[in-house]
């Protein structure tokens, strides 16, 4: 499947700033169901943005701006071309080691319900059935709802709200999952889940977790399912901080608006030949 999508991110200031560094973890790289055909990042005034690999392997763009401005663009623009690996993630770089996404953030942290909920999945056949447990219990527990929770909200404080989004889902799995004693990590990327129409407030999330022989594997609680051609795989960590599109520092006494505008496409049949 072709994968076409869009992204803009806009900051907008009631007074001009001064200065402006952000972090940009917004391009996918290649592996064994992803294959990138036309990738374009770049600042809308133009702005240079260097980029480096980070200790998870992501590409990682750098956006400084060292002049009075009241507005920051970021432009997204790429072509993907993705295969259903029902979840098995094969051949993408793996600089951090398996061992360290065992352990605990602030944002993933257990508390007694979590962990509660993990151990209910415990006695599961092997490790896949333990983790499509944790997911299909996760998403009963966790109602999908838009704007009720925030960048901050951790797993324990979703759980007990009973609502969340897809980062609050991938945040509660990996909490059980690591409670267990299984590596997991956080994944952003994208969902072609409509016809294209749809213009979203932001892009997807999910998380895998490793299993021996088959290495990691992709479980998305907020659908429950494991990630299909239909996903985009972009970034990874322990948690959304070291995976968020976009993160960043400002220096100026200004109220800040954020607007963002996600379009994700599935092209037409006809356009893959």
């Amino acid at each position: 499947m072709r994968i076409s999508i869009h992204h803009r991110t806009v900051y907008r200031y009631e007074r001009p700033i001064v200065y402006t560094i952000q972090s940009l973890k917004q391009t996918p790289q290649e592996y064994a169901a992803q294959t990138i055909l036309r990738w374009r990042l770049r600042s809308a005034d133009g702005t240079p943005m260097p980029s480096f690999l980070d200790s998870f392997g992501n590409r990682t763009h750098t956006l400084v701006i060292n002049k009075p401005h009241d507005v920051v663009e970021i432009l997204v623009d790429g072509l993907v071309e993705t295969r259903d690996s029902a979840g098995v993630v094969r051949g993408a770089p793996e600089p951090f080691p398996i061992a360290a996404y065992l352990r605990e953030t602030a944002l993933t942290e257990p508390d007694g319900a979590l962990k509660e909920l993990a151990e209910g999945c415990r006695g599961a056949a092997d490790l896949v059935g333990t983790a499509h447990c944790l997911m299909d219990k996760i998403r009963a527990r966790i109602d999908y709802r838009v704007g009720a929770t925030h960048v901050e909200t951790t797993a324990a404080a979703a759980l007990a709200a009973g609502y969340g989004v897809c980062q609050d889902h991938a945040h509660a799995f990996i909490a059980c999952a690591r409670h267990l004693g299984l590596p997991a990590r956080y994944v952003s990327g994208y969902l072609a889940a409509g016809d294209g129409s749809e213009v979203y407030e932001a892009s997807h999330a999910w998380a895998e977790i490793f299993i021996p022989d088959l290495g990691w594997v992709g479980f998305d609680p907020a659908n429950a399912i494991c990630p299909n051609q239909t996903y985009v795989r972009v970034a990874t960590g322990l948690d959304y901080r070291e995976a968020a599109p976009v993160r960043g520092l400002r220096k100026g006494l200004a109220e800040e608006s954020l607007d963002v505008a996600v379009r994700v496409i599935q092209e037409a049949e006809q356009q893959q030949a």
